[in-house]
């Protein structure tokens, strides 16, 4: 049988993670960056709860902000940025609240968290916030590395024997390069474009061309 889509998180997720606790210094912090070539960590604080995430970014506002006076007036703007610069320990060092995601979230979701906070990889956690793995765009990216037979199995399963059970023989499925053609003639043609949703929504796919089309009506002349 065919696999379905992953359509969840967990499904995509690295579950070995390099994270580090509140007290880590900050040479700590960028050694195990360095070494698990990963551009941002996890803070977790007890047994596991992801308290605040620290990225390549606040690290380095150290170097970056080496050279300015943190106490010259006029420097409101850029205050967390000095308090970070100055920080040694991971607790000062983290932006937190973390961005999380839940192991159980669809695929759409993290993808849309990501982007509306321009990150790169989302800690995945549980309903206590306890860390389970980690989510990266890569990862979310690799429901486009389904085949082209994988695609059109399932759009032919999960949309077309769904939709139309009795005409479904004469509708045509083909997938090139995760474009859907969809042609034939269907019953209801009230269930068409039904039919092109459910086949865009089935993850890897990149495009949907609809040509199905209702029962031809034969018109008599008179």
């Amino acid at each position: 049988m065919t696999r379905r889509t992953p359509h969840r998180v967990k499904d995509v997720m690295t579950q070995t993670v390099v994270a580090v606790g509140l007290e880590a210094r900050f040479k700590e912090v960028v050694a195990a960056m360095n070494q698990w070539q990963v551009t941002a960590v996890p803070v977790l604080e007890g047994e596991g709860r992801v308290v605040g995430v620290i990225s390549e970014a606040d690290l380095l506002l150290k170097e970056e902000l080496r050279d300015e006076d943190s106490t010259m007036i006029g420097q409101g703007k850029r205050l967390s940025d000095h308090a970070k610069a100055g920080a040694v320990t991971a607790r000062d060092l983290m932006s937190s609240p973390a961005v999380t995601v839940e192991a159980n979230a669809l695929l759409p979701q993290a993808a849309r968290l990501m982007a509306q906070h321009r990150i790169k990889r989302l800690p995945v956690v549980d309903e206590r916030g306890v860390l389970k793995g980690i989510v990266s765009r890569t990862d979310v990216l690799k429901v486009f590395l389904r085949t082209d037979d994988e695609l059109a199995d399932e759009v032919r399963q999960e949309v077309v024997d769904h939709l139309f059970p009795v005409s479904r023989r004469g509708i045509g499925v083909e997938v090139t390069q995760g474009r859907v053609t969809l042609e034939g003639e269907v019953r209801d043609a009230a269930l068409i474009p039904v039919a092109e949703r459910l086949a865009r929504a089935v993850e890897g796919v990149v495009d949907v061309r609809c040509d199905l089309r209702g029962p031809t009506t034969e018109t008599e002349n008179l």
